[in-house]
């Protein structure tokens, strides 16, 4: 009887074959070696092309107004409110900018904020030495500074970094230095009368010169009552008006009449009246003024 045709090898075999004949081989060669550790790789070289100095000069261009980005923002939203170029479609600048922008109120301040100690920094810093803020966030500690102050808390905070731009806690640490230093005692006493300096603090932006009374102390501030509202004041933005303790209490009085009739839906012409009333600074009213505020008091129906 014929013997039956033997079955050809499966091409899966034939792979396996292969795959276990390179792999003994690769043992192989790898055994051959003293030291499989010290095999050598074969790595191509990727050839780095240098840039032209025109290059380098658009490079350093392009760097510079990525860091300054923030400082742009600033400028350009302090002439949006100056201008009030947003009045064709917002009431207030803050409600433009949370529409606009997205930004809240705090968030804007802090922009423009960042833009005046930027600008100040630039007075002291040479530009060309390219060691100025990148970040508004590396500028917040500083704002509430002396010029004078800003620029040598920078200053120290660059050295401190080794020359190079330094972080927002390193600034935030040598600010507090600063305070440290210049830490003064609160003599304010509940009852006395203070004048506003405003100077570059947006929140008592419109303040400046009015007439304020302490109403709590602190450490490093006071809660002062003026003539639209309570607001807290750092020592820095009072200056007290040394009155009488009698005339102290006629301030009081003043006081008491105008935030009988203020509210925030007063016509704005009543508005500013009442802000002229919170400016003078002597502690009584003319016999003029008297009879304005008694009759807006008998007007608004809010007589005490």
């Amino acid at each position: 009887m014929p013997k039956p045709p033997s079955r050809p090898n499966k091409a899966t075999s034939a792979a396996s074959t292969d795959s276990t004949s390179a792999a003994s081989s690769a043992n192989k060669n790898i055994s051959q070696q003293e030291d499989p550790g010290s095999a050598t790789i074969t790595v191509t070289a990727v050839e780095v092309t240098e840039l032209s100095q025109e290059e380098q000069s658009d490079r350093l261009h392009l760097e510079r107004r990525v860091e300054r980005a923030f400082f742009e923002a600033g400028k350009a939203l302090m002439e949006l409110r100056d201008r009030r170029l947003y009045r064709s479609t917002h009431k207030t600048f803050e409600e433009y900018c949370r529409d606009r922008f997205g930004h809240s109120r705090r968030q804007s301040y802090l922009l423009m904020d960042a833009a005046v100690v930027f600008d100040n920094l630039l007075e002291k810093c040479d530009p060309m030495d390219h060691i100025l803020p990148t970040s508004e966030r590396q500028i917040r500690p500083m704002s509430k500074l002396e010029p004078q102050e800003q620029q040598e808390v920078w200053l120290r905070a660059v050295e401190l970094a080794g020359g190079k731009v330094p972080t927002g806690r390193i600034v935030k640490d040598v600010v507090q230095r600063i305070i440290e230093r210049t830490k003064v005692l609160n003599t304010y006493q509940i009852g006395e009368v203070c004048q506003i300096l405003a100077k570059d603090n947006p929140e008592l932006r419109g303040k400046g010169g009015c007439w304020a009374i302490v109403s709590a102390v602190s450490e490093f501030s006071c809660a002062v009552r003026m003539w639209d509202g309570e607001y807290t004041v750092g020592l820095q933005y009072l200056k007290s008006f040394n009155y009488l303790p009698q005339e102290c209490e006629q301030m009081q009085i003043i006081c008491d009449h105008i935030g009988s009739v203020y509210s925030d839906s007063l016509e704005e012409t009543v508005k500013n009246l009442l802000q002229s009333l919170g400016k003078v600074n002597r502690p009584y009213l003319t016999a003029v003024e008297e009879k304005l505020l008694t009759f807006l008091e008998l007007e608004y129906g809010r007589i005490p």
